[in-house]
């Protein structure tokens, strides 16, 4: 069976929140970041999360996942995948890959990504919103991390899915497309709910 890692990416800088962190944002009772932390956690499998530095308020916000410093983090999001994939221990076979900024994504939607994995797998597996427009979590084989860790720049990972077979998995409603990166964004969300 293939092990498969979580990496949850928090090592940016919230710009677009004015002064606030996104990350910081109550979500059912707990900050996003906690509350992303336990729902990977709730998989079974193994979380990452990528964070500026040891000394970055959002260290307090983890809880049963393995941080991984991303000095270069101004950078962009690039930065945070090249350095989270570097780090995994090489029983990793595949990694799954995600903006910790996403707050309808459940445990169930990060398993049914997990499930569709299979042994020596190259294909690229993507949640789509229920429409089919392409969102997170992106799950890449280990044939893609020297990819990865090549990546530069703000486009994420872009140019890796490029490279192989994508195959689409949907998730309920908006799930896979839901990020809040702003006040107005975070007020519209909870008058929703």
């Amino acid at each position: 069976m293939q092990t498969i890692a979580i990496l949850l990416l928090a090592a940016g800088r919230s710009s677009r929140m004015r002064g606030q962190d996104k990350l910081a944002e109550q979500i059912e009772g707990q900050p996003l970041l906690t509350q992303m932390c336990r729902r990977a956690k709730a998989t079974g499998l193994t979380v990452f999360v990528t964070l500026p530095d040891p000394a970055h308020p959002r260290v307090s916000l983890i809880c049963d996942a393995t941080p991984i410093w991303v000095p270069d983090a101004d950078e962009g999001m690039a930065a945070s995948i090249r350095r989270g994939v570097a780090a995994l221990p090489d029983t990793v076979d595949a990694v799954m890959i995600l903006p910790s900024d996403m707050p309808e994504l459940t445990t169930q939607d990060l398993l049914t990504i997990a499930e569709h994995h299979t042994d020596n797998s190259r294909t690229i597996l993507r949640a789509t919103a229920q429409n089919g427009t392409p969102g997170h979590p992106v799950l890449f084989p280990r044939a893609y991390f020297s990819a990865l860790q090549s990546l530069s720049g703000d486009q994420g990972a872009r140019p890796v899915l490029r490279m192989g077979p994508i195959t689409p998995i949907a998730l309920p409603a908006q799930h896979a497309l839901t990020d809040l990166d702003t006040p107005e964004a975070w007020d519209a969300w909870r008058k929703q709910r």
